[in-house]
This record gives structure tokens, C-alpha cells and sequence, in this order.
């Protein structure tokens, strides 16, 4: 099951919610004491992969103009604090395949950075970084967070598009200058049409292109009963969801299968050739961000009440919406049944996440 992106209003503050009380059957006013604080670390743990990586599907240019006007410089600093890190073996797959590849090591263009997070883990192994993104906040954010590259100059984040690709910017991204962009659980939003020949203008040859996405989260195989609670997750989207995604879910969901490539498009960019496409997929056991989120049923069943595709299923079906015939109140149903079949105690089940993350690498020729 692929946990979808949530309505953007959820980017302007982190409130505490109401949740139900454990076992309950039916929504209940929330005590002092049962309130859902989402600023706790467990939360911000899986609010980074669900919500944070599931972004609305939205065209790239409406997402452009929403994302620059919604974040400010303080909201940028919570969506640092709250976004996970990938693990240090992700970024190490990029740089190994970039250079056993003749790529080379003189400057990193990081797109869509947000906060700089990325930029930050792979400048050291660079003279030169640059960070890009369409939102003010997130810019003024990273540049407060800004770390130095290898020759100790302070990585430069300006406020940029995919599609620009720092042309718009005073002093511009020289053509055939960057040896390694880098994008990640970004590129749905990019209008790849666009974003692919401005990657070949700016790109050396030899030059390599990174994109990488978390996909959907899956149950962890270490939990108990895994597969079966997998496969609850996966029939819930399968009669329930799956009617209700939008194009950008899709990407993401199927961890960028679809996503548009040079060689692809209705005018192919023929800098870029399939033959030096790869593809590294990461299983459910392997680590793509750094930890792994347990979380207890009633946060679990809060966020993916937040999902996108949860949202126009509610919408669809106002009449049991919030009940138990709710599309999530029954997916919590099944997994706890599943738990308790497995010997966990009532009141201590808890379920643990884990991503199947992908990078799509390509070069210029």
C-alpha cells in the first residue's frame, strides 16, 4: 500500500489533534491527556516518509506557485527538523556509480533541495555545491543551515526551477558546468519536458543525472505477522484507493517506473542515451532513510487519514466516513486483528514502517 500525499494546509503548523482512545469504536472528544502531539519525534518520523515524500499531486507549475507561497522562513525550519536523512549507503550508491562512470567531482547541482539536506551530505566530495528551489523559505532556510564543499566554500542555494535550472539567476549556471545534479523525492513535481534540456545544457559530458524517491511505505518484515498485514495494506488500496490516485501518486507509488526519461519523451533529448541508465531498487529490509518509525495504531490510523487518496475516498463516501466502515477505521481493524493473532497483547500493538526506495541514474554523453 502506497501512504499518499496530504492537503498542504497540514504544512503550517504541526497542532496537537484529537485522537480516539485505543479499542474505541467510534470518534470520542479527545481528553488533555489523549491528545496526538505531531511535533513528537515518532510522529515526525513517519510524517517525514508519509506526508513529506507524498507531496499533492498538483502540475509542476501550480506546485511551483503553491510551494514558493507556503513556505516562510519558520516553516521551512520545521520541515528541516522533521525531514529524515537518507542513509549514508544511498548517497555513497550515487557517488560510487558517478565516478566509476568517469564522472567527476568538481561541482553538485542539487534541485528541488528544500532545505539543503542533500546538498549538505554530498558536498564534501565536491569543490562546488549549489542548491536550488522554487520556495523562499526553504532557501533562506538552507542557507541558514549551509555547510562548506571540499575546498571549504560555502555551498550556494538559490531560488531556482527544474525547468530554469539557474538561468534566471545573477550569476547564471554556466552551460556544461555541473558534474553531478541530484534530486530527491522531487522530481514528480518537475515538468520533465522541460527539466531534461536544461539538464543537458548545464551538464558536462560525462556528467550524471540522480533522482531518487522513497515510494510507498510497507510493513516492516520484522513485524509480527508482516505478510499478512502487507497484504491487508495491499488489498485496502486495491478495492478502496486505487480509484481515487492522481498522476503524481502513481509516481511515487510505483517508485518512479513511469517517470519520464530523455529517450522517452515526444522530443527525446539526445544528449542523454539509454544505455547508461540505471536503476538500484532498495527491498523493505534494506535502510533508505536513516531509522526506522514504530508507531502505535492510533497514530498510525491518523496519518493515513491524512492521505491524499484517503481524502477524495472520504469525500466519495461521506456516509462512512469516520465510522467503521471508513476505509482506514477498517485497514486498523484487520492489523489489529492480525497482531493479535500473532500474541501481541491488546493495548500493545504497534506497527513499523519501512520504504522501498529507488535512484535512477543517467549521463550525459
Amino acid at each position: 500500500m502506497s501512504l499518499l500525499g496530504t492537503n498542504p494546509t497540514l504544512f503550517r503548523k504541526f497542532p496537537a489533534v484529537p485522537r480516539a482512545r485505543s479499542g474505541s469504536t467510534s470518534s470520542q472528544t479527545a481528553t488533555k491527556d489523549s491528545i496526538l502531539d505531531f511535533r513528537q519525534p515518532i510522529f515526525q518520523q513517519w510524517f517525514s516518509i508519509i506526508i513529506l515524500d507524498r507531496l499533492p499531486p498538483l502540475s509542476f507549475r501550480s506546485r511551483l506557485k503553491r510551494r514558493s507561497s507556503s513556505y516562510n522562513q519558520e516553516q521551512g525550519k520545521s520541515y528541516a527538523q522533521i525531514r529524515r536523512d537518507y542513509h549514508p549507503r544511498v548517497y555513497q550508491t550515487i557517488i560510487d556509480h558517478h565516478t566509476s562512470t568517469g564522472g567527476q567531482l568538481n561541482t553538485l547541482l542539487d534541485v528541488g533541495c528544500g532545505p539543503g539536506t542533500a546538498a549538505r551530505r554530498l558536498a564534501p566530495q565536491f569543490t562546488h555545491t549549489i542548491g536550488l528551489d522554487p520556495s523562499e523559505g526553504m532557501i533562506t532556510t538552507a542557507r541558514s543551515l549551509s555547510d562548506v564543499t571540499s575546498s571549504l566554500e560555502p555551498i550556494r542555494f538559490e531560488v531556482s526551477t527544474a525547468e530554469e535550472l539557474g538561468k534566471n539567476l545573477s550569476p547564471p549556471i554556466q552551460d556544461s558546468s555541473v558534474d553531478l545534479i541530484v534530486a530527491s523525492n522531487a522530481a514528480h513535481w518537475f515538468d520533465m519536458s522541460r527539466f531534461w534540456p536544461s539538464a543537458a545544457r548545464v551538464l558536462k559530458t560525462g556528467g550524471s543525472v540522480a533522482l531518487w524517491t522513497s515510494g510507498g511505505v510497507r510493513a516492516h518484515p520484522s513485524m509480527p505477522n508482516a505478510s499478512a498485514i502487507q497484504a491487508a495494506m495491499d488489498q485496502t488500496e486495491e478495492q478502496h484507493l486505487k480509484a481515487y490516485y492522481e498522476p503524481g501518486n502513481l509516481l511515487t507509488r510505483n517508485r518512479y517506473m513511469e517517470l519520464p526519461l530523455p529517450w522517452n519523451l515526444a522530443q527525446p533529448v539526445p544528449e542523454f542515451d539509454e544505455s547508461t541508465f540505471f536503476r538500484k531498487d532498495w527491498n523493505p529490509a534494506e535502510e533508505f532513510h536513516v531509522g526506522q518509525p514504530e508507531v502505535d495504531l492510533d497514530t498510525f490510523e491518523m496519518m493515513i487519514g491524512t492521505g491524499s487518496a484517503t481524502t477524495r475516498w472520504r469525500q466519495a463516501h461521506p456516509d462512512a466516513a469516520g465510522t467503521e466502515r471508513d476505509v482506514v477505521k477498517m485497514l486498523r481493524r484487520e492489523i489489529e486483528r492480525l497482531l493479535h493473532e500473532a500474541g501481541v497483547e491488546r493495548g500493545k500493538e504497534m506497527i513499523k514502517g519501512s520504504v522501498q526506495g529507488a535512484l535512477l541514474m543517467i549521463k550525459k554523453l
